[in-house]
């Protein structure tokens, strides 16, 4: 049941994370300065979503991980450390990377919001299915 749990809560974050950057694309793009086509698109192909799965699957795999060593061992504690490892982990380094390149504040919002929504969802799922 593990792998199974960990594919599942990957694909849970990973769908959020679709709908979360479908309904903030036009601030991201501008504030990552995405590069797009005439159509108004990104350009780049299927390679970053197929590289975010991947990450989304390390992700969930180590949270299973830490919640095993830490009986972390309910729905409700899932969500509590999942809320926790976005926004405590995840989002100041996003930050910090954000800040040392320069880029624009709000790009680190949009992206720390998805980190945090998305370990609570992946927290969530690997208790539900695991």
């Amino acid at each position: 049941m593990g792998i199974l749990a960990i594919l599942v809560a990957a694909a849970g974050s990973w769908i959020f994370g679709a709908v979360w950057y479908m309904a903030l694309s036009k601030p991201w793009m501008k504030a990552a300065e995405v590069k797009t086509g005439t159509d108004g698109k990104p350009l780049g192909g299927a390679l970053p979503f197929i590289i975010s799965f991947v990450v989304m699957i390390i992700v969930a795999g180590f949270m299973r991980h830490i919640f095993a060593m830490a009986g972390i061992d309910t729905v409700g504690k899932g969500l509590t450390s999942g809320l926790g490892g976005g926004p405590f982990l995840i989002a100041p380094w996003t930050l910090i990377n954000r800040a040392d390149a320069g880029r624009p504040y709000l790009l680190s919002v949009i992206d720390g919001g998805y980190a945090v929504f998305g370990c609570a969802i992946i927290g969530i799922v690997l208790k539900l299915f695991g």
